[in-house]
């Protein structure tokens, strides 16, 4: 037969675990009170023995009898016992019927065990008591009942009883009390996660805005989730994506080939025809090189290479690459550098990067237009802002420029694969940088660095 779930948890061997080491704390603490009572009492007991003996001891002879006779009428309780024996052993006085057996005469006090005998009869009982050899040759002893030691003991195993009972049973449900509420929390987060996995990516976990682990546990789920659900939106759309790009230059080349096959009469007709192809076709495979390389950035196989990369240096080179492209259509290009910054990254990628926000603003300058490339440190970074006159990005596309093949309406004229914005955005990513779409007229990007000397 099978257990019941709860019987099987680990809830269960907590509270088990939990009960027993209360249980043994209950036990110790009232052991410890028990044995520190009991001496107490026993040394409360021994000190007024040894008044009474030494009292007695200074009496002479003939009060000695009636003050042992006063002192053990005054006792209503039946704990004082006195004995006043000849030399011989005989009883002259007391409650004491005879000698107890290993009696010590040394004053000191001892336990032993006596029979009383008073008006209600002969009884043992067990006794805290001093003998005392006094001048005359008698022996004198003085004594107390410590049977409200033991009454005393019988209450304070009662109470370890009642406490270990309760401690157990409250320890059991504590464990039951989280274990239902452990057990709802989980049943519900299986529930979202099966909604989560049958296909519904909104679906969250949910916690609440407390510091507890399961709350924290909840937030990281929650934002991987979000993050999931983000990847699969754009996977899912970015084969749509490369079929349409990829589509219209190679219909182009296709129509190329096949118009320059029907109608071409000369060798130079083919060879127009046979270049066009090639336009198409390179077209096609810039963008099948450009997913490779996204992709390769993405997985980040180059942070081994990372090393100290002057920003100054490579600017200006990338400038001087644009230089004559800028000419061409009229646009003025210019780099400010106040200072010589350095970051800690790729020299290839950051080149690369910078390269296409260049590439863009020149693309998107019109004739007569300005690109200023702008290189300064600020609060704890060095910062590559690229600035133009152009059409510019309007808030609502900032983040969506940042898509594989996004391209806005109001670009569509201008050729381009809309991956060049992605590619610097996957590289800054990758070196743990920031990249930045700021408003104002024209379009104004910017890559922030930490400094060389904090590598990412």
């Amino acid at each position: 037969m099978q257990l019941p779930e709860f019987m099987r948890s680990t809830t269960l061997r907590w509270t088990v675990l939990v009960a027993a080491a209360f249980a043994a704390f209950i036990v110790a603490l009232l052991g410890f009170v028990y044995l520190k009572i009991s001496d107490d009492l026993t040394m409360r007991s021994d000190r007024v023995i040894a008044s009474q003996s030494g009292f007695f001891a200074g009496l002479s002879p003939d009060r000695r009898l009636d003050a042992i006779d006063d002192y053990l009428k005054q006792d209503p309780g039946r704990l004082r016992l006195a004995g006043l024996f000849g030399p011989n052993g005989s009883r002259i006085a007391g409650n004491l019927e005879d000698l107890p057996p290993n009696l010590k005469t040394d004053n000191a006090v001892q336990d032993a065990a006596v029979d009383r005998g008073d008006e209600s009869g002969r009884k043992k009982q067990a006794v805290r008591l001093i003998a005392r050899r006094l001048p005359n040759g008698d022996l004198l002893l003085i004594g107390r009942n410590v049977d409200d030691v033991t009454e005393i003991a019988h209450v304070v195993e009662g109470a370890v009883a009642l406490g270990l009972l309760s401690s157990v049973l409250l320890c059991f449900a504590v464990g039951v009390v989280l274990y239902a509420r452990a057990r709802r929390r989980i049943v519900e987060i299986n529930e979202r996660v099966q909604r989560i996995v049958a296909g519904n990516l909104r679906e969250r976990i949910p916690h609440r805005n407390t510091d507890d682990p399961f709350s924290k546990l909840a937030m990281i789920v929650n934002g991987m989730l979000d993050e999931m659900e983000t990847l699969i939106h754009a996977l899912a759309g970015l084969g749509n994506d490369i079929a349409h790009d990829l589509r219209t230059p190679l219909t182009r080349a296709l129509l190329t080939l096949e118009r320059g096959r029907a109608n071409a009469s000369t060798l130079e007709q083919l060879q127009i025809a046979a270049d066009k192809t090639i336009s198409s076709l390179d077209q096609s495979l810039s963008i099948i090189t450009a997913i490779l390389r996204l992709a390769e950035i993405e997985k980040s196989q180059r942070s081994a290479g990372f090393g100290k990369v002057a920003l100054a240096d490579i600017t200006r080179e990338v400038v001087d690459m644009y230089e004559p492209i800028a000419e061409d259509k009229g646009i003025a290009l210019l780099i400010r550098s106040a200072d010589e910054l350095s970051v800690h990254g790729d020299r290839d990628l950051l080149i690369e990067a910078v390269a296409n926000l260049i590439d863009n603003a020149i693309k998107y300058t019109p004739a007569g237009g300005q690109v200023e490339i702008e290189l300064f440190r600020g609060k704890g970074e060095n910062i590559v802002r690229v600035r133009d006159n152009g059409l510019g990005i309007s808030e609502h596309e900032r983040d969506a420029v940042l898509r594989r093949f996004y391209r806005s309406d109001k670009v569509r004229h201008t050729s381009g694969l809309g991956l060049g914005l992605n590619l610097v955005a996957a590289i800054v990513k990758l070196h743990g940088f920031r990249f930045t779409i700021l408003p104002g007229s024209g379009c104004v990007v910017e890559i922030a660095c930490p400094y060389a000397s904090t590598p990412s």
